[in-house]
């Protein structure tokens, strides 16, 4: 494939699947780019390159993270004792930290990535910080939403920390207290620090959203000023919804109205929410979500690492529900591949025997159009159309169907159980190509890594005794959360 530039560009593919599952694939086309869409779509004579054209894909939600959970000591731990395992590392550099995940999103498929900005590196200030990630974001070429995170209760579990931490040994308490005695900020503050981020970063390719990490995490008065200040600066909510039982467990004792109609009551559900998990939603409460306009963020991967649940996204969808892909670094593999993501979402949730609860067509739009919104806040199809938004993914035929032996043999059969992001040959977005062959076309995502993986190394305290009481604190918390009617609940 020969190089091209973000402005207008040309290709030609052996197969278009302009809509997939709803479209019948188009055989040799060729494919015109002019700034952001797509000029026009033509039937051409095939060239015989093997490469299929699919609209692009997109990750819902997503945090940026440094390294993968089992790097930390997180492997197969609850999310409830995973969280505290983010800890165990130093902040390093937040350019480096996210240009090398943001890399390796786009070498593994999405063009677009929602970043929950969760855990800052702390390095310079929280403006500071988020204009590195921005620039990052810019370099590498992905379209970002960028969520930034409030929250001001539960630091250690879901509980107030006072009587969490009395709950804990004398000798770990005095370890676990320090990492989390420090006062939150009071909530206009919260909000006063994202709108000046949003005044700095807010741009093309960089969408600032408010990102309440949970509503076990946010007191009330938060929630209700972040719910005013998203309505009048029509500025996008992203949070985390009932991803395990243990929250569920929490907001049935706390809301007893429920936790979706509170959300609904203090003005927050609205088009602007987008909800990560919902694993835990009851039948009302997505019908609520959908009449809202609201979308959910469906992390299958994700659930299954941290021992978190299946989410209900058959129901969702009879629910009428907007449904996007996340995959929350933790994809099945740790590897951040969207098409593996996508085919774990189908197969799990596809339905069984005869019986049919996702559908291809219904598949691909979830890990395609609705994440747009979420993510950058655009209304587009998922089709590749003229004058349509250029995002598309562009994937090798002949590796993926090496062994075709009929042509009626659908394209997207092949894509749906098979391909992976050795497959890909090109990522574009908004009409850019970002990955050509294989390679970041902006940064040096193997130069980024060997940086990033020495400036942990060398942060690292051989003398640290933190891990040690995250593990211990692990073990406390296993025990806590089985205590009926304890600090975990109350």
């Amino acid at each position: 494939m020969s190089t091209v530039n973000a402005d207008s560009h040309a290709f030609e593919v052996d197969w278009l699947l302009a809509q997939p599952g709803v479209q019948p694939t188009q055989h040799s086309a060729h494919i015109a780019i002019a700034g952001e869409r797509i000029a026009s779509l033509a039937s051409t004579t095939p060239t015989g390159n093997g490469l299929i054209a699919l609209p692009g894909l997109c990750n819902a939600h997503d945090h940026a993270r440094a390294v993968r959970a089992t790097a930390l000591g997180g492997f197969d731990k609850p999310l409830e004792s995973w969280l505290a395992y983010l800890g165990v590392i130093p902040g390093v550099d937040a350019y480096v930290c996210a240009a090398s995940s943001l890399a390796r999103s786009a070498l593994r498929g999405a063009g677009r990535v929602m970043v929950h900005y969760t855990r800052q590196q702390g390095l310079v200030d929280p403006l500071m910080e988020a204009q590195q990630v921005a620039k990052a974001a810019r370099d590498v070429g992905v379209q970002v939403g960028f969520a930034v995170a409030m929250r001001d209760r539960n630091n250690i579990a879901y509980g107030d920390d006072a009587s969490v931490l009395a709950a804990l040994p004398a000798d770990l308490r005095a370890r676990v207290s320090p990492r989390f005695g420090k006062p939150p900020l009071p909530a206009a503050e919260q909000l006063a620090l994202a709108d000046a981020i949003a005044e700095s970063c807010h741009g093309p390719g960089f969408n600032v959203q408010y990102g309440p990490t949970g509503v076990q995490w946010c007191s009330d008065a938060l929630l209700r000023a972040i719910a005013e200040a998203s309505a009048q600066h029509n500025r996008q909510v992203h949070m985390h919804m009932l991803e395990t039982r243990y929250q569920r467990e929490w907001a049935d004792h706390h809301l007893p109205q429920g936790i979706i109609r509170y959300l609904h009551d203090i003005g927050l559900l609205s088009p602007r929410l987008t909800l990560a998990h919902c694993t835990y939603c009851t039948p009302e409460e997505l019908d609520l979500i959908a009449q809202s306009g609201a979308r959910i963020a469906v992390n299958t991967g994700s659930n299954l690492g941290l021992r978190s649940g299946i989410a209900p996204v058959a129901q969702m969808l009879s629910a009428g529900c907007n449904v996007a892909m996340g995959l929350d670094g933790l994809s099945l593999d740790e590897d951040d591949d969207a098409l593996r993501e996508l085919r774990l979402l189908h197969h799990l949730h596809k339905g069984w025997g005869y019986e049919t609860k996702l559908s291809h067509a219904q598949a691909w739009r979830i890990a395609s159009e609705q994440g747009r919104h979420s993510i950058s806040g655009v209304e587009t199809s998922d089709a590749i159309s003229v004058g349509g938004l250029a995002d598309m993914l562009v994937l090798d035929g002949h590796s993926l169907m090496e062994d075709r032996l009929f042509d009626d043999v659908e394209i997207l059969d092949y894509v749906l159980a098979r391909a992976t992001a050795t497959h890909i040959k090109r990522v574009i977005v908004s009409g850019k190509t970002i990955v050509d062959n294989g390679h970041v076309l902006g940064v040096d995502y193997p130069a980024l890594m060997t940086d990033l993986m020495a400036r942990l190394r060398s942060a690292l305290d051989p003398a640290d005794k933190w891990r040690a009481s995250v593990r211990a604190l692990d073990g406390e918390l296993a025990q806590l959360y089985h205590q009926h009617g304890g600090p975990m609940c109350c």
